[in-house]
């Protein structure tokens, strides 16, 4: 890690000897260090340190020149890379790439940092090589970091200090088993640097009078590929067929009702494995893979980006898979104002089943 260190070091003094322009952007580069959080038992035999590791961060910062930018108090925008030991040699190293919005409260003093992203292992499951390793099951992770952090810009010339506490997920969401996943709840010190010498005005001048729109109807089409918990039981495709109707109550905010229809293979592998192995469990292998789900949720809007969050419930369940009760939640980019794209994360309760990419049309 200290060879990482200083090639970021050298690449923030590069950076800061080449400016001769405004950009009103910041790196930041901070520290953390604390442990992995036990919300499952299976991987305590992977807890054998304190992890550490450090983000690097490229920030632009806004001011007002947008509508949503003076509406959620001038946040930036960026990107994070990422280090972590995990002190743990089964479970190896990480390497993420994450976008990211800073959000600022408290006279500007507090700053919450919600980031999303992919991040590399260097360790996952392996039946022969790391068998151990039930956290990650593949390489190639989805990885959500929050931090939040008390903040001081230009304390000393155009150099600042941050401090805060820190909480970084790894999954896979079942692409592929094994997936425990693992939560680091961690403690950072940071070192901020403005590429500027001064910072724009923030510009006031939104009036924010009241916004609806009329009920709204959409159409999305959700897919993916995903595995049971068995492991060694074979990836398989998803299909998700979406319909709902949405009403914007204001400039960010719109409910949702709608119902959705699954179509998941992985489920009709796992049902005729249940009703070969486990004949006590009386699972016929006949039972139906399908289910239909009524769900209501909610959209924050920020610039062209939503915040999704649904609550479903299955109302035609031939088969009982972690509870009727789903939940889902994710992005959505929308592309003029008819259609978007979304990457949503649906889950029972803590129990991830399937990341979801889709397409959509709002009429």
């Amino acid at each position: 890690m200290r060879n990482l260190l200083c090639t970021i070091l050298v690449i923030m003094s590069i950076t800061i000897y080449g400016q001769d322009k405004a950009h009103n952007t910041y790196v930041d580069l901070n520290y953390f260090g604390g442990n992995i959080a036990l919300h499952n038992n299976d991987i305590l035999h992977l807890i054998t340190g304190h992890p550490e590791g450090f983000f690097f961060s490229w920030n632009k910062k806004t001011f007002g020149d947008k509508a949503w930018q003076q509406r959620y108090n001038y946040p930036d925008y960026g990107a994070s890379f990422m280090y972590q030991d995990f002190k743990n040699s089964k479970l190896g190293d990480s390497y993420g790439l994450y976008a990211h919005y800073n959000f600022y409260f408290f006279k500007r003093n507090i700053m919450l940092r919600i980031a999303q992203g992919l991040a590399y292992n260097t360790n996952p499951y392996d039946k022969i090589d790391n068998p151990k390793n039930i956290a990650f099951g593949s390489e190639i992770l989805s990885s959500t970091y929050l931090m939040i952090n008390y903040k001081k810009d230009r304390l000393f010339n155009r150099f600042g200090l941050q401090a805060g506490l820190s909480l970084i997920h790894y999954s896979n969401a079942n692409v592929k088993a094994p997936n425990t996943s693992v939560n680091t709840i961690a403690l950072n010190v940071g070192l901020t640097y403005d590429l500027d010498t001064e910072d724009s005005e923030f510009i006031s001048n939104l009036s924010d009078e009241k916004f609806t729109e009329k009920i709204k109807y959409n159409l999305v089409f959700r897919s993916g590929i995903n595995q049971s918990d068995i492991i060694g039981s074979g990836q398989f495709p998803f299909y998700v067929i979406s319909a709902y109707a949405d009403k914007r109550l204001s400039h960010v905010s719109a409910i949702q009702f709608g119902a959705d229809v699954f179509f998941s293979k992985f489920l009709k592998e796992l049902i005729y494995y249940k009703s070969v192995s486990f004949p006590e469990e009386n699972i016929s292998g006949d039972e139906d893979y399908k289910r239909v789900g009524l769900f209501v949720g909610h959209e924050l809007f920020v610039n062209k980006l939503s915040v999704e969050t649904q609550v479903g419930y299955y109302v035609y369940y031939p088969y009982d898979f972690e509870g009727r009760t789903y939940l889902r939640i994710g992005l959505k980019r929308y592309f003029g104002d008819n259609f978007f794209g979304a990457l949503t994360l649906k889950s029972h309760g803590a129990k991830a089943e399937a990341v979801e990419l889709g397409i959509g049309v709002r009429l």
